[in-house]
This record gives C-alpha cells, structure tokens and sequence, in this order.
C-alpha cells in the first residue's frame, strides 16, 4: 500500500483493503501472507568474496602486469615472472583488504529493526519476532518501544514520537488515531495499537535503505588512475606495434621481438601506483584519526579535497539535536522568573520528556531559581491530554495552594478566558515566534480556584552548535559552499540558516521534486538550503549536484541522511550519529560539531598535493623509459636495459617512493580536483626531457667512454635509476625544488636505495660492473640536469596556471 493512500484511508478502510479487523489475523493467515511479502526486515545481496577478489584482476593496470607475466613465461624469464606475479597479487590484496568493510550500511539498518514486537494473533496479544510482522497484523506500541512497521494507529489516546533520525524533525510528533508510525521511529510517551500497513523493503525505513543500497559508482580517484593508466597502454600499444613492424622488417626473430615486448611491457606498468596512492591516503587517514575523523573509505579523503558543496543536515549536526528555552515574554503582573518557575511546577522531571528537559534546565541558569525545587511541592500531576493539549498541577507553596498549567497557546487561552487584549497579545507572540522558527509553550497559573491567568510564553528551538557559524565560515573562504538539508519546517530551517550566516535563500523539497533535472539544478545550486525534506529528495539533491560537476559532502547523523551519505562523495557522520549513518558514511566524526571538518579538509589537501605529485613522478619516468628504449631499438637496433634492470627500477624506486606519503606539503585554498591536461601535460613535457638526456648519456657512453654493450646498460641503468628519484623533488613542487623542504623519511628512502642501485651497478651485482667513475658522472650530471629541469619546470607551471586562468574567464 502506498503512504499516500494510507494517510488518506479511514482506519475502517484500512481493515477493510487489508483484510484484517480488531482481532488480529489468524496465524495461519498470518503465515500466508509471510510467504507473500517475505519478512519484515532488510534484503540483502551478498557478493561472493572469491568472486570480488578476482574482480581486482580485471582492470587496466592488472591487464598490463597480466600481459608482462605472460610473455616472460612464453620467454622462459622466470624471475621476471615471479616478480611481476607478486607485484600482481599485492595490488589486489590491497585493494580486497580496503574494500571488505564496504556494504556495511545494509547490515547496521538491519540490526536497527525492532527484534520483537506485541501482537495480536487470533485475538491474543502474543510477543512474536519483528521479522515476522505482516500488513494487517494488530500491535501495540507503548513508551520506549521502536515502532516495528509502518503502521496506522487504530487505538489509544496520544503518542508523543520520536521521529528525528528518519525525518530529521527535531521536536516529538504528536500522534493520534489515524496517524501513520513509521518503522524505527520511537516511542517516548502514551501507548497506541496500530494495524501493520507495510513491512520490509516498502516501508519508509525499508526504502531509505535501498537508497544506500542502490548507490555505485567510482570515486574520481578510481577514474584518475584508469585515465592514467589508459593513457600509458595506448601510447605503448602504439610503441610496441611500431617496432613488431620494425622486427618483423628487419628479419629479427620472434623471440627478440617477443623479449622486446616484455621490457616494453614491464617499462608502461605503473605497478606501483595504485599501492603508493593507497598508502598516501592510509598514512593520511592516521593523520586524520588523531584529528577525531575516522576513514572508512580511503578515496573519500581524495574526494574531500575537491569538495566543493557541502551539504549539512541540521538536526545534530548544525544544531545540537537537543531542545532548549530560547526566550521568555511574561503577560500581566509576571516576570521571566515566574513564567519559568510555573512552567518547571507544570512539569515531571521524572517522565524525562524533551520539553521538561528544557524547561528545568533553563531554570538551572537562573540564579533566581536556584533553589526552585526547595519552594514547592506537587500536590497532584496531570500529564499531558491530547484533547486539552495540556499538563496540569495543584503545587503546594509557601503561601497556601496554586494551579499551574502549560500547554498549546490556544488551549491556555481556552483555559484563562483573557479576553481580546489577551488574545492579541499571546497571537502575536505566537506568530513573532513562528516566524523566527521556535514552538511556543504557553503558561498559566490560578491562584485562587478556577481564576486562571496567563503567566508568559516560552520558546522552544533546537540551536545551533556553537561552533556552526565559524565553521560555516571557514569553509566558504576555502572555497566550499555550504547548503543546509533538513526535515524541519521552513521558518525553522531559515532561522537556524540566519544564525550560521549560511543565507536566507531556503527552498522547500517540492522546488526540487517537481522539477525536471534541468530546471531543479538551477534551484539547487542557487539554494543556501532545503526544507521539508524525505530521504530521497537528500539524495537526489546530492545527485544532481554531482551530474553537474561537483564534488559534494554530506553531513548527517540519523538513518534518514544515510542512503545521501552513501551517495555523496564524501558523506560524513557527525558525532553521535546512528550505526546506519555511519556505516553508510566514508568519514566519521568522533568530536561533537562540524569544526573537525575544516582540519579534515586541509589534512586531505595536503594528502592530494601528495598524490598528484607523484602522479606526474610516476608517469614521467613511464614516458621517459618507454620513449627511450623504444626509440633506442628502432633507431640505433639496440636494447639500452634488459627486463631485469625494469624489474630493479620499479623496485628500488617505486617501493621507497611510498615515503612521499610523509612528505611536507602545502595545503591549497581552493577545492583541488584532478587536472589531468596539468598532470599529463607537465609529465609529457619532463618524460621528454628525460628522453633527449638519455640519449645524450646514451651517446657519451657509447662514443666518448667506448663501452661494451652490457657495460652501457649497465650505465644506462644507473643514469634511469639516478635521474629518476632527482625527478621526485623536480615534481614535488610547483615552485622551485627549495621552497619546500622534503620530509626525513622521503630523502632518507632516495639516499638509501640510489646508494643501493649505484652499488649494484658500481660492484656488478646482478648486473655487469661498472666502477667508480662512471658512477661518478651520471651522480654529476644528474645534479646539473635536475636544476635546469626545475628552472624549466616552474615556467611550465606558470605557463598552463596562466592559461588556465584565461580559459575560466
């Protein structure tokens, strides 16, 4: 049955159209109609885990080592095989390992259901499981349960629900006969029967967790790898068929041109990019712990770094989530003081309902009612009547017996009788309240019998953190926008937006819903935020920003954000958030507020400052070596390294360049998002220059030193190996290599392993040796080729900032 429908159903209609009555269904009913809509609880899909690691092999980069070990078994280069076979297994138990808490939104909604609930059954109330529920059994909800269906209340007085982590309304809802309860809402006064109108998948809460359920999609990491890694196959794709023809015209044999296609092979793998990004972003979320933010999704850090909309639920996240007194008008003869003192004997402090929370609590900041409890004593107590909407008490004082009521305006009016200057006076009150967002509390007392007068009106709102505004702040001047989400109502939503400085431009869900995707982009992104908002209006919002090129946060805490959490790019659970929130979330705040993520986002700044860097390292040196042996086959019909010296490269330079995960950066002010036209571009423009000074070392070996062709490999090897880790402090930077200094462990590990590759090459360990001074020229020229390179590299920099600049305006 649809919600709809429901709503507009008289609860004899509901009996009716579900073939139920006062008594419940029959067992064996009820046990039909289980086989018919299946238990009352969460679908899940479960991929089988073999099946996923081996998805890890499918892939560009995997494709490519794959390519590699298969023609060093066809070649019988059984090291190399083993080699690229372990650099193979290790990115997928990588990315396995990052991936297996992935799907756990589905498992923490399931556990949220209520595990067992009353109902009736051939007309006895008997207690059954939650999972067992079916549409028409009777149940009974009182105070403290969780509502374990959605249900149309058919019986009872008054419920006072919470509803504030489905709907993101922060004040209880009334509910009375024929109201709907919706599944995980929960109970904190009165008890009501209800008839079951849906279960499962279908109830409001089931459909909030196929919303997370359905989400996919790559992380703009994910991408920028296969763009990375595409650009590599294509350009040695086009090398390797360039020379098969030059081979197959030459007469070479075909193991030769097969031996060929290995180095080349081996040479365009990034093997290690994927594991070095992975471990920046693992040592970057440990940084981002100790700033009370817990990573569960490690791209999301690389996506908080380019966010550039930030959308906020409001309900305890921009606000506190907890009700207070937020202003005091007092009528006739009365002060603040008294209007609070009758509204505290007016309450039960014991029955811990939100609003006398408040009210006690703003009693304790007043110095006059200090010692408030000492001066009376509750006579007789009449709890909240949903027909009079009101609470009563005969309180006994120290000058003889009073009444004190507090309740809805219109029923105190009812109630003291005033008269029209009365009227006005709370009328207006009531609408300035209105307006500003706050629920008005009315208060009287009598102090002689049935002479009722109004004491004052009291506020009630849910306030933002203290620290919202700031934060709010913070975020716009790095470039972010800021939009409030929320369930509330409109004038709440653009009072609490007010006071954060967010903007008073506040839409309700219809501007978004009813629209086309062509004209609701427009209203969303204009928008300073949203009212009056279901599960699925949060996350479309959240998918039209991203179809339109954002990068978009969401902030949440109840089971209502989560299906938008798990779509938006970065979806972060605030402190306090429910077990669905954040297992839907990547992020998780562990510190009450949203100042943690202005720390959070300059940590992933300086994190993607780190990745893009090596990017362009790591490309550049796959151009570099690629070009060169290629063009050294074609040009000169002569292998410049063999496979193994590929294989020490990728291992002695790739492996330590994990430290650059350490490295000192500066965080950007702006949004940071991959340039790939930057990144390849600059990385093209060095791998280039590294190309022409390989063949100038490559003609100084070979003409000027006459060595031996295993003796110039050797050489050769040690120039790639050398210039190579001079090119991470050439591209670690914009500016010039000395305007930031690198971090311990980064020149530690590019001291030890050069040492390493200039000794293995020096003393002829696994590779011809060479000696001192040959070593002792490339170490030389590698120093002057490095500083012209950085010199070149700063202009390159300036040049395409400049025309990127351009093309903006």
């Amino acid at each position: 049955m649809k919600t709809k429908d429901v709503k507009e159903m008289t609860v004899g209609e509901v009996y009716e159209r579900l073939s139920s009555g006062g008594n419940g269904l029959s067992d064996a009913e009820a046990k039909k109609r289980l086989e018919t809509y299946g238990p009352n609880q969460i679908e899940e899909k479960r991929v089988n885990p073999v099946l996923k690691f081996l998805g890890y092999f499918w892939g560009p980069i995997p494709w490519m080592i794959e390519v590699a070990a298969v023609l060093s078994i066809t070649i019988a280069h059984w090291e190399d095989f083993w080699i690229i076979t372990a650099l193979l297994l290790l990115n997928a138990i990588v990315a396995f390992w990052q991936e297996s808490k992935a799907g756990s939104a589905i498992d923490a909604l399931k556990r949220k259901l209520a595990p067992e609930a009353k109902v009736k059954r051939d007309g006895k109330w008997i207690k059954i499981p939650g999972r067992d529920l079916v549409p028409g059994d009777i149940v009974r909800v009182r105070s403290g349960d969780i509502i374990p269906a959605d249900i149309k209340f058919i019986e009872g007085d008054y419920a006072s629900v919470d509803e504030s982590a489905l709907t993101g309304e922060s004040m209880p809802v009334d509910k009375h006969t024929g109201d709907l309860g919706y599944d995980g809402a929960v109970l904190i006064q009165g008890e009501m029967n209800g008839i079951v109108v849906t279960t499962g998948m279908q109830t409001y809460f089931g459909k909030t967790a196929g919303l997370v359920e359905n989400v996919k999609g790559e992380s703009h990491f994910q991408k920028a790898v296969v763009k990375i890694a595409n650009y590599l196959i294509v350009l040695a794709s086009i090398l390797v068929v360039i020379i098969f023809l030059v081979g197959i015209f030459r007469h070479e044999s075909i193991l030769k041109i097969v031996q060929f296609a290995l180095v080349l092979t081996v040479a365009s793998i990034p093997v290690a990019l994927p594991a070095v990004l992975s471990v920046t972003l693992a040592v970057g979320a440990i940084a981002l712990a100790k700033k009370n933010a817990i990573v569960s999704r490690l791209t999301s850090i690389e996506e908080m770094a380019g966010m550039d909309i930030l959308c906020s639920d409001k309900t305890g996240t921009i606000t506190t989530n907890r009700i207070v007194v937020t202003g005091i008008v007092p009528m006739g003869t009365f002060g603040k003081a008294d209007v609070v003192k009758f509204a505290c004997m007016a309450s039960n402090e014991e029955n811990q309902d939100t609003i006398d929370n408040a009210i006690f609590a703003k009693a304790g900041t007043m110095d006059e009612l200090k010692d408030l409890k000492k001066t009376y004593s509750v006579i007789k107590f009449k709890p909240f009547d949903p027909v009079s909407k009101r609470t009563e008490a005969d309180v006994e004082v120290s000058g003889g017996r009073i009444n004190v009521a507090k309740g809805a305006a219109q029923a105190i009016l009812d109630l003291v009788n005033g008269g029209p200057e009365t009227e006005r006076q709370v009328g207006d009150t009531v609408a300035d309240f209105a307006q500003k967002g706050y629920r008005a509390l009315a208060v009287a007392v009598s102090e002689k019998k049935d002479e009722w007068k109004p004491a004052g009106i009291l506020a009630m709102e849910d306030p933002p953190r203290g620290d919202s505004a700031e934060t709010v702040k913070s975020a716009q001047e790095m470039g972010i926008t800021v939009k409030m989400v929320t369930g509330d109502r409109m004038e709440i939503a653009a009072n609490i937006a007010t006071q954060v400085n967010l903007g008073n431009d506040i839409v309700p869900s219809e501007a978004v819903s009813e629209k086309s995707d062509r004209e609701a982009i427009k209203t969303v992104e204009k928008a300073d935020g949203f009212a009056q908002v279901f599960p699925e209006h949060k996350y479309h919002i959240v998918e039209l920003l991203q179809k339109h090129d954002h990068i978009v946060g969401m902030t949440g805490d109840g089971v209502n954000d989560a299906p938008a959490l798990k779509k938006a790019d970065v979806g972060i659970a605030v402190e306090g958030a429910t077990d669905a929130a954040k297992s839907a979330a990547s992020i998780v705040f562990t510190k009450p507020g949203l100042s943690v993520i202005i720390d959070a986002v300059k940590r992933s700044r300086e994190i993607f400052q780190r990745m893009t860097h090596y990017s362009i390292y790591r490309i550049t040196e796959t151009i570099r070596i690629l070009l060169f042996v290629s063009l050294s086959i074609l040009i000169f019909n002569f292998y410049p390294v063999t496979a193994l010296m590929i294989v020490l490269l990728a291992l002695l330079n790739d492996a330590p360049i994990m430290t650059i995960a350490y490295d000192n950066v500066s965080y950007s002010r702006t949004p940071d998002k991959w340039n790939m036209k930057e990144i390849l571009g600059m990385a093209t423009f060095l791998g280039v220059i590294g190309v022409l000074v390989s063949f100038l070392i490559l003609f100084i070996g070979k003409e000027v030193f006459r060595l031996s062709n295993e003796v110039l490999q050797s050489f050769i090897y040690l120039k790639l190996s050398v210039f190579g880790h001079f090119t991470v402090f050439v591209t670690r930077t914009k500016g010039h290599f000395w305007t930031s200094r690198p971090a311990l462990p980064l020149v530690a590990a590019v001291i030890l392993t050069q040492l390493a590759a200039t000794l293995i090459a020096v003393y002829g360990f696994l590779l011809p040796a060479m000696g001192w001074q040959l070593a002792g020229f490339i170490w030389g020229t590698g120093v002057i080729v490095f500083l012209l390179t950085d010199f070149i590299k700063v202009y390159l920099f300036r040049l395409l900032d400049h025309r990127a600049v351009k093309m903006k305006r």
